[in-house]
């Protein structure tokens, strides 16, 4: 198990969330998927409910929200602040466009949703009482986040702006990626890459990996509780992977790193 209770530091992902056009769908495909359980829908927050992996928080899920019915069904990833009326401000400063401003989220943190200068939107999250995930990097838990966008140049400045990353560069002329550090930190936290120039349509975002034990059997899974599949599994230098989709055609990544990793 690889449990966290203690807020993460600042910049790294620390939290995703999903707003789903039926909740309980949402949650019978991801029990089934990923073999989530979940916390008590809360009215008074919209009906967020956390997703559980052996009592540990992994996710969030909720309704969408009124007025946002055609807003696309996607994973949104939160960054962690110590501080997120600094990071704001820096954020904005450095070209960012709010969505919405912080603003406190009961006794569990502060939160605030802004649009990075590629175009890829991105969460702030101070913890307090809700430290983010709890469990990371094992079978039913997020193991990687990162941002694909179609200038990484500027992305990788903006995010160095704002948090302070430094990065390593792992990709090609075809490709570009870079892993991301953040300060103090002692291994990667995420990546920051080019968009696939075979997906036309592709939008710049930041997306979410899922370990699971089995990537095929994942994908089973996917299929059997109506999902479905846009990239089938394939091993890469890190492991083997799958790109799939939920109930809401949210697109999301099955993994299974390389054991040595």
């Amino acid at each position: 198990m690889t449990t966290h209770t203690e807020p993460w530091p600042a910049g790294t992902p620390c939290w995703v969330d999903l707003m789903a056009s039926d909740l309980g769908r949402a949650q019978a495909f991801y029990r089934d998927v990923l073999g989530w359980t979940y916390s008590e829908s809360q009215p008074e927050y919209g009906g967020y409910c956390n997703a559980l992996l052996d009592g540990r928080t992994v996710a969030g899920l909720s309704p969408t929200m009124e007025g946002m019915e055609s807003a696309p069904h996607v994973w949104s990833v939160y960054l962690a602040t110590e501080d997120i009326s600094a990071h704001a401000a820096r954020a904005v400063e450095a070209g960012a466009t709010p969505v919405y401003e912080p603003m406190e989220v009961g006794p569990f943190g502060s939160m605030g949703m802004y649009v990075d200068r590629t175009g890829a939107a991105f969460g702030m999250w101070q913890a307090h009482e809700h430290t983010g995930f709890g469990a990371y990097g094992e079978p039913g838990a997020v193991t990687w986040c990162d941002l694909m966008t179609d200038d990484p140049a500027a992305a990788q400045g903006f995010y160095a702006a704002v948090f302070g990353y430094t990065y390593q560069d792992i990709g090609d002329e075809n490709m570009p990626y870079a892993l991301f550090t953040v300060p103090g930190g002692q291994m990667p936290a995420g990546g920051i890459g080019g968009l696939d120039p075979q997906a036309g349509d592709a939008q710049p975002g930041w997306s979410v990996a899922f370990q699971v034990e089995d990537v095929d059997a994942a994908v089973r899974r996917v299929r059997e509780a109506g999902g479905s599949v846009d990239r089938e599994p394939f091993d890469f230098e890190y492991g083997r992977m799958a790109v799939v989709a939920g109930s809401d055609r949210e697109v999301f990544m099955v993994m299974t790193p390389k054991e040595d990793m």
